[in-house]
């Protein structure tokens, strides 16, 4: 039985959050103020502000929310705060609860989006550290940034696969771009590494997805849950 992460301690979390935000920026992951990041304390949440740019954050300037997400201190949140806090809450009882998300415009899944737009799921199955490090990624339509009924169409895909057993760690936004969760900052920089890769590959190449015989192959080895 997978035990639930502990919450980060807030001067932990702000660190790691302009330290992901500064390596997100420096590898081209995000551009500009594209981008934020957001981490769930046991009594709130920190955010990064709106229209801050990832690669200069500064810890102090974070934004600090309550746990009924009304700002506390800090430059002002992020808009994105109510998609995140969304994610949170939607994500708590299943496997992949979320203490931290990320939202990217990383170009290569933007690109496969435009691609893909109406595909329902993001990526097939094309590699198994794909299938074991990320999992099911579903395509959210396009709404413009910051609607709600976006906020609740990721809600109940995130509902939807845990109910189906397979509890899922991101969403793409169509032609915005990924939201992904995870324990950490780190953990959850790493998932989109990897996602962001695959659609790379996808792109690339285009090949045939993994067969069913190999992904129950993974499932048995690995605990993979795609």
């Amino acid at each position: 039985m997978t035990s639930t992460p502990a919450f980060m301690d807030e001067p932990q979390a702000r660190d790691e959050i302009c330290r992901v935000g500064r390596s997100l920026f420096e590898r081209g992951y995000v551009h500009a103020t594209a981008g934020n990041i957001s981490v769930r304390l046991a009594d709130g949440y920190l955010i990064t502000p709106t229209d801050a740019c990832l690669g200069t954050l500064q810890p102090e300037r974070l934004a600090r929310l309550d746990a009924q997400g009304q700002q506390v201190a800090g430059d002002r949140a992020s808009k994105t705060i109510a998609l995140h806090r969304q994610i949170y809450e939607a994500s708590a009882s299943t496997a992949a609860p979320a203490r931290c998300v990320i939202h990217t415009h990383s170009t290569h899944l933007v690109a496969c989006s435009l691609q893909r737009e109406n595909q329902w799921e993001l990526l097939p199955p094309i590699t198994p550290y794909f299938v074991m490090k990320v999992g099911h990624v579903p395509h959210i339509p396009y709404r413009r940034p910051g609607a709600s009924e976006a906020a609740d169409m990721v809600a109940e895909a995130i509902t939807e696969h845990a109910a189906q057993g397979h509890p899922i760690r991101a969403v793409m936004l169509a032609r915005l771009g990924p939201n992904v969760w995870h324990d950490t900052p780190a953990a959850a920089m790493a998932t989109l590494e990897e996602l962001e890769e695959t659609a790379r590959l996808w792109l690339l190449a285009q090949p045939t997805p993994l067969s069913d015989v190999a992904i129950e192959e993974l499932r048995q080895q690995f605990g993979a849950s795609w």
